[in-house]
């Protein structure tokens, strides 16, 4: 997907466009998802010549990428740039390169990786060509308009631009019409259509009784986080006032208790800090890369896979914690060590949710002996009699592996880590790890 704008009279000054960088990192961030469903091009429109072109390139094309004093070639982009670097992921599997080029061929931009030096954005810049380009149409959509918005705020003008045909940006609000009484009951306050309305437009939406019960709402084209009616019920409730929002007590009175799942987490969260080891708490979907490939494991058969992920890095749900920690290690690399992590939580198999513990330890002298001593420690914090076995887990190293056996059944691992895996997460030490099924602490519903 492609949308763009021209945005003219444009006044910047050092300040200024730092602020129009940070907007745009921000986007890409929280739109575009670290730039693999959105990627934000801002470029001087005076440097260059209409019409353009997006293209699919030889990864053998050069340029001068922004940044850099001489050509590259797209492939040594993605190795020797910075941004290359970071973003390469997202298309060093392609056999051909995204380009926008001008009507001279001249390069404006390497999405989703680096603009081109020639298209810089300077104080001296007055007319701007906005470029966005993705895989979702509506985060395109989204990020033109959040920037033509804040552009026109600050005193320039926006014009429209026609890919194959179709002109872009749209900056009509869209229209929902919503229910004063749903939105009275989840507030908790008494509401009439008139009212609703009027707070609406305190907070800058176009809003209008339409009878007893519905409110016509105009919601501007910036405010992509408005996605469902409760949304616009938030923000009845903050022009309302929380704190005129009168607090009742609930109508039944129960006493509640600890639920077998968190106390068996507890008590294990509890023994790894007894031995030393802080807690990260990993995102829960993740991503077969990860899980998997990283971990020179095949994959397994109940993997619940997302309908419709919001980038290639989050695909699944989680079935392991170990190679989420072993994730963790790499951004922790510039950290001093030795470093021991944990992690406790639910991990989804063949539609089942049940519960796991991890632990990683990082130093030159990480080894198995120090990932028998913690396995040991812990299983025996919890109560866990248990046996050991030769492991064939090819996670970690031959000789240096077993599985952790409970009643006949394998329930864990533990052992140190193969160089193959620390290879494929970009780790430097050797790492001691274990990982064991909580279900197994005696009391828990049976295996």
């Amino acid at each position: 997907m492609l949308g763009a704008a021209v945005i003219r009279g444009v006044k910047f000054d050092d300040e200024s466009i730092q602020s129009i960088m940070s907007l745009q990192e921000s986007l890409h961030w929280a739109v575009g998802r670290g730039r693999s469903k959105v990627a934000i091009g801002i470029h001087d429109l005076d440097m260059v010549r209409p019409p353009f072109r997006y293209i699919a390139s030889p990864r053998s094309r050069k340029f001068v990428p922004l940044d850099y004093p001489e050509e590259m070639t797209m492939d040594e982009i993605l190795v020797k740039h910075p941004k290359g670097r970071d973003y390469a992921k997202i298309v060093r599997d392609f056999p051909l390169f995204p380009l926008i080029l001008d009507k001279d061929d001249r390069v404006l931009s390497f999405p989703p990786i680096i603009n081109g030096e020639r298209t810089r954005v300077t104080i001296d810049t007055k007319n701007i060509l906005l470029d966005t380009t993705g895989t979702d149409k509506r985060a395109v959509g989204v990020a033109v308009n959040i920037i033509c918005t804040a552009m026109y705020e600050a005193g320039a003008k926006i014009e429209s631009v026609r890919i194959d045909g179709v002109e872009t940006p749209t900056l009509a609000p869209s229209e929902r019409t919503v229910s004063v009484k749903e939105c009275s009951r989840l507030i908790g306050i008494e509401l009439t259509a008139s009212t609703m309305a009027e707070l609406l437009r305190k907070m800058r939406f176009g809003a209008e009784p339409v009878g007893y019960d519905k409110v016509k709402v105009q919601v501007p084209c910036y405010r992509a986080d408005i996605m469902h009616d409760w949304d616009l019920f938030e923000d009845v409730a903050i022009a309302y006032g929380y704190d005129r929002i009168q607090d009742l007590m609930p109508k039944t009175f129960t006493v509640g208790k600890p639920h077998p799942v968190q106390i068996n987490a507890a008590l294990a969260r509890e023994a790894f800090c007894g031995i030393g080891y802080l807690e990260v708490m990993p995102f829960t979907l993740t991503n077969e890369g990860v899980l998997y490939r990283n971990m020179q494991r095949e994959e397994k058969q109940g993997v619940l896979h997302v309908m419709h992920p919001i980038s290639i890095e989050n695909t699944v749900v989680r079935t392991d914690l170990l190679p989420l920690l072993l994730e963790f290690l790499t951004l922790n690399k510039p950290r001093e060590l030795p470093q021991r992590l944990f992690t406790v939580g639910d991990v989804v198999d063949s539609c089942l949710t049940y519960q796991q513990a991890a632990g990683v330890s990082t130093h030159p002298d990480a080894d198995f002996s120090e990932a028998y001593a913690a396995a040991d420690a812990l299983l025996h914090e919890l109560s866990i009699e248990y046996t050991v076995s030769e492991s064939t887990d090819p996670a970690f190293i031959e000789g240096r592996r077993a599985d952790i056996i409970v009643a006949g059944r394998k329930i864990g691992v533990f052992g140190e880590i193969n160089p193959a895996v620390l290879n494929a997460f970009d780790l430097e030490h050797s790492v001691a790890a274990f990982e064991f099924d909580l279900r197994a602490v005696p009391g828990y519903p049976s295996l």
